[in-house]
């Protein structure tokens, strides 16, 4: 059975492409999930014109993670935390805390793009990466100094 892809598949091809697959996989699992459609001329037609809008979408966001990327490197966060001795932080500065900064300074932005690779629990100076896209990461600077 020759199907167009709607999305991509683990071990069967990306969006767009024309695959060969056994009739009962295609007809019980990839049709009904939406994942792809029957191979038709009109149907290769319409996938055709899916794909040049999505990368007309996908250059304008890049572009605009770009931009957002410059916005972010420009900034520097300054966290104030409780300290003990040897200026460890009580408790830990998680990628929670990292937003909220950044929401004070007047750029949203999700947690979950934050990403720490472990909670940063001492004083200094810190690189934070956040990724805008999957393409566009953006580095800020993150002074975590004593209340």
């Amino acid at each position: 059975m020759q199907l167009i892809l709607r999305e991509d598949v683990e071990n069967v091809g990306k969006m767009g492409d024309v695959v060969n697959v056994r009739d009962g996989f295609g007809r019980n699992y990839l049709i009904p999930r939406g994942l792809a459609v029957a191979a038709t001329g009109r149907n290769v037609h319409q996938m055709e014109h899916e794909k040049k809008v999505i990368e007309r979408q996908d250059v304008r966001r890049q572009q605009d993670a770009q931009a957002f990327k410059a916005k972010i490197e420009a900034l520097s966060l300054t966290i104030a935390k409780n300290t003990g001795e040897d200026d460890k932080v009580f408790g830990a500065v998680t990628n929670r805390e990292v937003a909220e900064a950044l929401h004070e300074q007047g750029v949203e932005m999700d947690r979950k793009q934050i990403i720490l690779e472990q909670p940063i629990k001492a004083l200094g100076v810190y690189t934070v990466e956040i990724r805008l896209t999957r393409e566009v990461k953006a580095n800020l600077k993150v002074w975590v100094v004593a209340k």
